[in-house]
């Protein structure tokens, strides 16, 4: 599993847990993976959207800006199924190996 595949993982299940707003979701993963670019992480929410695992909305607007929100899909929830199952085994094939 690649560092891309991780993050995809991890965005998907941030969103598994409810709708996020875009900062959110890169605040949150930044504080896990500070080395990851900002547009990085925008770039595999757009692929995201772009493949239907997630919906992109604007939220209500509270004085500022409208923020956009992300909502996970079935086909969303799916891919972090997927994804979840090659993160798992992975971790066991190198822990089998002695390396945790």
């Amino acid at each position: 599993m690649l560092k891309r595949d991780l993050l995809e993982l991890c965005l998907l299940s941030l969103m598994f847990q409810g709708d996020q707003y875009g900062y959110e979701l890169l605040r949150r993963l930044h504080d896990v993976f500070p080395d990851v670019q900002e547009s990085a992480i925008y770039a595999i929410l757009r692929q995201l959207c772009r493949e239907g695992a997630t919906e992109r909305y604007q939220g209500e607007t509270s004085g500022g800006p409208a923020r956009k929100y992300y909502r996970l899909t079935q086909a969303g929830q799916d891919r972090r199924d997927a994804l979840l199952k090659a993160w798992r085994e992975v971790r066991d094939a190198v822990a089998a190996l002695g390396i945790q």
